[in-house]
């Protein structure tokens, strides 16, 4: 009986022991279940983050980029140019109905005619821009602006005749509002042209180069100061072969070949006032026996002078320092060295420079002052 008792404790322990290992094991289960759900909600909260943080970095670049282009739609300089074109149509589909109603009241055959004429006011209006940015000749330009002119202004008439044909009838308009429709039908067809060359015109202004201005002044004024430099010049560059000798070095030969000198703008008399003002510049600089002998006098005047002469520097008088010496005295006399007879130096011929002509002089002068040759 004990040994089933026994077997049956030792059976329920090992059922109880198998129940919390498997408690065990579904509760590791369960938080690695919930550790990945955690892990899976974490990464779809950061997903969703950036995806947000995405899309408000894609709105803002988007604003960014309406604001740009708003800010280049708005300047002064495409309000100006759209302004001025939308003048131009403007102006085009007002007077050209008035034109054709004219010449169709005329004839059905004359229909061409306001279409030809408005066309070729515009056409000459764009051959002034097409002159302007190929740098065509002045009086290109101004012919076209002559034709833009006389279309345009054969246009304004008829529509001024047209304004002032709708008085007429009974249903008609009065005399001041019919006068009032052709001088707005004729100034509506003159302001058209009138603004795009205006509109030309501060363009033209605008791209100008300042420094291709101021070459082409320079020119023209060398053009007109150096006239047979020029002819010779442009002999030159006929005479060699095509692109062979540039304009700069045909100046230079023309030049050399007209006035003498090699660089350009000196000529004959320019060198001979530059040799003059050197050679007086010169002789200013290296000073005369005169010159020096005032200076030597001058000089002699002054006890304190010292006179420089080619590098050695002669005192003409020299006076006891101001400063006492440092060093104390002492209470015995120094003994006195036994006198030695000096070798005088042996002279040699040409070891001392001659005087100078200016040094005689002084010297003449000096002898003449007793109190000062006794101070030296």
């Amino acid at each position: 009986m004990s040994t089933y008792r026994q077997e049956r404790r030792a059976d329920q322990a090992a059922e109880a022991e198998q129940r919390r290992i498997d408690a065990a094991a579904a509760e590791d289960r369960r938080a690695e279940r919930q550790k990945a759900a955690d892990e899976r909600a974490a990464r779809l909260r950061e997903q969703a983050r950036a995806d947000k943080q995405a899309d408000r970095a894609e709105r803002q670049a988007r604003r960014r980029a309406r604001a740009e282009r708003r800010a280049l739609a708005w300047t002064p300089e495409r309000i100006y140019r759209n302004g001025t074109l939308a003048l131009v149509v403007a102006s085009g589909l007002a007077s050209l109905p008035a034109q054709i109603a004219h010449f169709v009241g005329i004839s059905v055959m004359l229909l061409p005619v306001p279409l030809g004429l408005e066309g070729a006011a515009w056409v000459m209006a764009a051959g002034v821009a097409y002159a302007d940015a190929r740098s065509a000749p002045g009086w290109v330009r101004w012919l076209l602006r002559a034709l833009v002119a006389a279309c345009a202004g054969f246009a304004a008439s008829i529509n001024y005749g047209y304004g002032l044909s709708l008085g007429y009838g009974p249903h008609g308009l009065s005399p001041d509002n019919a006068t009032a429709a052709g001088a707005g039908l004729a100034a509506v067809t003159v302001l058209g042209p009138l603004v795009f060359e205006i509109r030309q015109w501060v363009s033209t202004l605008a791209a100008r180069d300042e420094d291709a201005r101021q070459r082409r002044r320079h020119a023209a004024r060398r053009r007109r100061h150096h006239r047979g430099v020029l002819r010779v010049a442009r002999r030159l560059v006929s005479a060699a072969p095509f692109g062979a000798l540039a304009a700069e070095e045909a100046w230079k030969r023309a030049w050399e070949v007209v006035h003498g000198p090699c660089e350009p703008g000196m000529t004959p008399g320019l060198e001979k006032r530059a040799v003059a003002a050197a050679t007086q510049l010169a002789e200013a600089r290296q000073p005369d026996a005169e010159a020096v002998s005032r200076r030597i006098r001058a000089g002699l005047a002054h006890p304190q002078f010292v006179l420089p002469d080619f590098g050695n520097v002669v005192p003409i008088r020299r006076e006891k320092p101001q400063v006492a010496t440092q060093v104390p005295p002492t209470g015995e006399k120094p003994a006195k060295a036994p006198r030695k007879r000096p070798v005088p130096p042996r002279r040699r011929k040409g070891d001392t420079p001659r005087f100078h002509s200016a040094a005689k002089v002084a010297a003449a002068d000096t002898a003449r002052r007793p109190s000062i040759t006794a101070n030296v």
